[in-house]
């Protein structure tokens, strides 16, 4: 038997609704019975977990001196890095300042090689 609810909404079936709620707790129900079988291992206590954790620590064997890890050396031994130069005053002098003086430029030790030469001779220029 339908009714109007008391705020003018739809109207409202008890049987229906009841059924409704039947089926829900059914299903609940249902859910809960299968939970075990399908997410039982979640439900180990955690002092077997921590028992089973200490169990397989390996003990510490002693390595050959020739064998061990170096300890770290600090990348400030290898790495100088200079001062800078004052920061120019203009945006045209910020492009390359660093590289420009002689002491701190990005390129050491490096020159351009081509295994043909210079492309000044196949031009025959002086």
């Amino acid at each position: 038997m339908a009714q109007r609810r008391s705020d003018g909404g739809q109207p409202c079936n008890f049987v229906a609704a009841d059924n409704c709620w039947k089926r829900y707790i059914e299903s609940e129900l249902e859910a809960a019975k299968k939970w075990s079988h399908k997410w039982g291992f979640l439900k180990t206590p955690p002092e077997l977990i921590e028992d089973e954790k200490k169990e397989k620590t390996k003990p510490k064997i002693q390595l050959p001196e020739h064998l061990q890890i170096r300890p770290v050396t600090p990348v400030e031994k290898y790495i100088k890095v200079n001062p800078s130069p004052p920061v120019p005053k203009t945006t045209q002098g910020f492009i390359g300042w660093r590289s420009s003086v002689p002491g701190l430029e990005l390129e050491r030790c490096f020159e351009i090689q081509s295994s043909k030469g210079t492309f000044l001779k196949d031009l025959k220029w002086p």
